[in-house]
């Protein structure tokens, strides 16, 4: 039964249809063609798309996210996952936060050739193989640039209590409009009374 939902393509089991029509993808040589006379128009683009042209290998994904970071102001250590190495040693190891605490997620990640909408940070919660929690995050639009992008979530408070210490799996997906999967990893996060219990 566990096997049959990770099937499906992600974001798509509880999402209605809304109708919605993301408009046709154009190139950011075409975006910058466009109304060359409109001297404010060109200003906006300037602002949103950088001054020149990224150049990048074309073998590089347009999307690359490297690293996540659990930003927790209690934690002895920054709680960082590289996401650009070996992500199925991810899979054995165990990321601890304490219980009760205020924490955010921070996703870095590079736009390289093309405008990206409608990114998505998706990650779902497995208790004992069983899916307690699901969130999904609207992370936005980019243009490409040399530097990195960052999105940092809304505060979330870590679950406490004896009954919910203990292991969670978490599936992440970072996906777009166009249901691309720039990026799925699977981690493990342990909930403990302590920082080092």
């Amino acid at each position: 039964m566990a096997d049959k939902e990770a099937e499906k393509p992600v974001g798509e089991e509880e999402e209605t249809d809304l109708n919605y029509q993301p408009p046709a993808q154009k190139s950011l040589q075409e975006i910058q063609e466009l109304d060359k006379e409109d001297e404010s128009l060109n200003k906006y683009k300037q602002a949103l798309l950088g001054a020149g042209p990224v150049i990048a290998d074309p073998s590089v994904p347009n999307v690359q996210v490297t690293r996540l970071t659990l930003v927790c102001d209690k934690a002895p250590a920054p709680i960082t996952m590289d996401l650009t190495g070996d992500l199925e040693a991810l899979k054995k190891q165990n990321f601890v936060l304490m219980e009760g605490v205020d924490y955010r997620v921070k996703i870095h990640f590079k736009v390289n050739k093309e405008i990206v909408s409608g990114l998505k940070y998706v990650h779902h919660t497995y208790r004992k193989g069983i899916r307690v929690d699901k969130a999904v995050y609207m992370v936005g639009s980019y243009g490409p640039r040399v530097e990195e992008h960052e999105f940092m979530t809304p505060v979330e408070e870590a679950p406490k209590g004896m009954l919910v210490r203990g292991g969670y799996h978490i599936k992440s997906y970072f996906t777009d409009d166009d249901k691309t999967d720039h990026l799925s990893w699977e981690w493990n996060l342990n909930i403990k009374k302590e920082w080092t219990d």
